[in-house]
């Protein structure tokens, strides 16, 4: 959905309030496909800060489909995002502190909040998804969710320092 922000852009002191429903039912990006469970509406409150600038604040709410990091079980991961930009009229030189961000959410004079809401998304992705903060993962071995119970399987992990002798030892076995 594009936004038209040509107005504010223009005229000194307006501000203009939104409230936009996103359009997105999942999100796609390196990480993988996210189903959109939930959506707030997006709140928007355009403000005027200069010639040919606008100031993009407002906030939204996500619920997205994703999978635990640790045990892989699907689980809802909730996203409250709060934005704050500022944006420059295509007719505008920028300067050298504006020359930093490239605004690939802006199409001439109108916003295309579906790019903005991705690039929201991805800087406030979470580090790491756990179903829950003592998860235990999956066994190395079998791939048994340990959530759910011992597997069984032998998990001793040797000393890799001792590794090269027991290297030694089984190479010189008799069989």
């Amino acid at each position: 959905m594009l936004v038209n922000l040509s107005d504010v852009l223009t005229s000194e002191g307006k501000v203009t309030t939104l409230s936009v429903p996103l359009e997105m039912t999942s999100f796609r990006s390196g990480m993988g496909n996210f189903r959109i469970l939930q959506a707030s509406p997006i709140s928007f409150v355009i403000t005027n800060a200069g010639i040919g600038k606008a100031r993009i604040e407002g906030n939204a709410s996500l619920t997205f489909q994703a999978r635990c990091d640790r045990c892989l079980t699907e689980v809802p991961v909730t996203l409250d995002l709060e934005f704050d930009e500022l944006v420059v009229s295509p007719d505008v030189t920028v300067t050298d502190e504006d020359a930093d961000e490239t605004l690939s959410f802006m199409e001439g004079f109108q916003l295309n909040v579906e790019i903005f809401v991705c690039e929201e998304i991805l800087m406030n992705w979470p580090m790491k998804i756990l179903c829950r903060e003592d998860c235990k993962g999956v066994c190395p071995k079998c791939g048994k969710n340990r959530n759910e119970g011992d597997c069984g399987c032998d998990t001793f992990v040797p000393d890799p320092r001792m590794a090269a002798i027991q290297d030694i030892f089984n190479a010189n076995k008799e069989v």
